[in-house]
């Protein structure tokens, strides 16, 4: 009987780790001029580094996406850190990219991001615990725009601010669904003018989206100033610009918008910058971190968030946009008790157990909700990408139901199946994975964008909800009717479309999994991030600020008698 895993933290504890001047000499990178560290393990890049980098030849660029997660996740940060590793084992150079992640689920219920088991990003602690302080800083920039929109209310108004119409809150990192809605200015009336607003999770910020496209400091600038952050009382928009805040908000990003190196238990190199929620924002790390990583490596390993009808879709349309870079490849990470679950037999609760029926062999229940598998293959194909499907294994799976997963994924298009072992083996587990991967990428491919940008805003929304959601059409609350003609009127309407959408499902609805069809998706409300640069429609009911569950992370995570952090993951 083989012995067990140890925990996450275990074994990102027992790692050996190279000083990260090593692994940045591993890319080319020259310590002295290219680095400001962080303590041994952990740099920022700085941006001129870009600059000299710029005549070396470009990577291959290889975004790894999901089938319809459940809440506990499928893998996909573990699956994209076991391919980074695996790619040493096949005599390949390569560079994770991956975002940072939030308080929010490390401290909540779905955990951090820094992969698991003997595949993560290591110091994983610092990792999952504020690392440089990016996050923070985003939401001081944030912060700062919002006191100073409600000093400007308090000191007689000059720009006419509509009181009831500024879609500018403030932020927290940190689940909090007491702060969704708030009303500031209470008490005595040096203490501003009361009106009703709320908090998003930081994450969620446009400040965060920015921070993720943008290309360099001076863009930054320019992409916070034109961002709008409130509303006249005749419906001009009001930007950070008419503000006079953004210079001061992008002065507390100048550190920020440096990448994260870091490196894996394998010691492959790792670039982690921002982490915008995917069923929000556009969910990917920084074009920065993507552009650096090019140009010092033969092979980009990203992850988009959530399936690849959220993540991935955006990864394309939008990210793909801004950086210019073009993928050769995708990676589709599959389990088995995902498959299972499509079949809307069992239903999957975070914090409790699951059912027993979901680690049975049951081919047929495999076959069943393969169906969403099916889907997002065809969704990947759309765009011209070539799709390879990563099998993540769970020690419940069956050769049979493994043979099921391979045959239907080929018959449906998929480049080649592998099943991946890197939660157990690290990269040794995954060399299949890594060369079906590096063949794909040899594979021409004709990548193209769902939409063509001059299209009207509804056309996009519904090109989106009919080819990718496979939606019957698109129904709109009058809000978002007066919304979306509010944003051409405003020249805002050749923007990219990004979806806030629920990750569990095609529709708007997270209780409907597998393939569904016969439905209308129904958009609530329509907001425009000008600044980051695309326009994101609500479908059904989501939020941009979490609650924390019965049972949060938070309560098992603390201190021992040594110092050492304890039950994280």
């Amino acid at each position: 009987m083989s012995a067990p895993i140890p925990s996450d933290l275990e074994i990102a504890q027992s790692a050996r780790l190279l000083p990260i001047r090593t692994i940045a000499e591993q890319l080319g990178l020259d310590p002295e001029d290219d680095l400001e560290p962080y303590g041994r393990y952990i740099a920022k890049i700085r941006l001129e580094a870009l600059d000299r980098l710029q005549s070396r030849p470009l990577a291959k660029y290889v975004d790894v996406t999901a089938i319809t997660p459940t809440p506990l996740g499928e893998g996909k940060s573990t699956t994209l850190v076991g391919l980074g590793q695996a790619m040493q084992h096949i005599g390949k150079r390569a560079v994770v990219t991956i975002r940072q992640p939030s308080q929010g689920p490390t401290f909540g219920i779905k955990g951090g991001a820094a992969g698991g088991g003997y595949s993560q990003i290591v110091p994983m602690e610092n990792f999952n615990l504020h690392l440089t302080g990016d996050i923070h800083a985003i939401g001081a920039a944030h912060n700062l725009i919002a006191a100073m929109i409600d000093a400007h209310l308090f000191h007689g108004n000059a720009l006419n601010l509509d009181p009831h119409n500024i879609p500018w809150r403030r932020v927290v990192d940190v689940n909090d669904r007491a702060l969704r809605n708030v009303i500031v200015g209470l008490g005595k009336r040096e203490d501003g003018i009361p009106r009703q607003t709320g908090f998003d999770i930081t994450v969620a910020s446009e400040i965060m989206a920015v921070l993720s496209l943008t290309t360099s400091l001076q863009d930054l600038r320019q992409r916070i100033g034109r961002m709008v952050v409130a509303y006249t009382r005749d419906k001009r928009p009001v930007t950070a610009d008419d503000l006079q805040a953004a210079g001061a908000a992008t002065v507390l990003l100048r550190d920020a918008i440096m990448p994260n190196l870091m490196q894996t238990l394998e010691n492959t190199p790792a670039i982690v910058h921002c982490g915008p929620f995917a069923n929000i924002a556009h969910g990917n790390s920084s074009v920065i971190a993507d552009l650096i990583a090019a140009r010092t490596s033969e092979y980009v390993l990203t992850e988009s968030g959530f399936g690849a009808d959220i993540g991935a879709e955006k990864f394309f349309n939008i990210k793909c946009r801004a950086s210019g870079m073009r993928p050769d490849a995708a990676v589709l990470v599959v389990t088995i008790r995902a498959l299972k679950a499509h079949t809307g037999k069992y239903r999957v609760v975070p914090g409790k157990p699951l059912d027993p029926q979901l680690a049975a062999e049951n081919v047929a229940d495999v076959e069943a909700g393969a169906a969403n598998m099916i889907r997002h293959i065809e969704n990947v194909r759309k765009f011209g990408v070539t799709p390879v499907v990563a099998i993540n294994a769970f020690h419940t799976d069956t050769a049979d139901e493994v043979a099921a997963v391979k045959r239907i994924a080929a018959e449906a298009g998929a480049y080649g199946v592998a099943l991946a072992e890197h939660w157990a083996k690290g990269g040794a587990g995954a060399t299949e994975l890594a060369e079906l991967v590096v063949s794909a990428c040899e594979t021409p491919n004709d990548f193209r964008f769902l939409y063509e940008l001059e299209q009207p805003i509804k056309a996009k929304i519904e090109r989106i909800a009919t080819e990718i959601y496979r939606a019957d059409g698109v129904d709109y609350t009058p809000l978002a009717e007066r919304q979306i003609r509010q944003f051409e009127a405003d020249g805002l309407g050749a923007l990219p479309i990004c979806m806030a959408k629920t990750h569990l499902s095609f529709t708007a609805d997270p209780k409907r999994v597998g393939a569904p069809d016969g439905f209308r998706l129904p958009i609530s409300e329509v907001r425009a991030m000008a600044g980051a640069g695309f326009i994101y429609p609500l479908c059904g009911d989501i939020r941009t600020m979490p609650g924390l569950g019965e049972s949060p992370a938070a309560q098992r995570v603390d201190i021992d008698a040594q110092g050492r952090i304890v039950g994280l993951f």
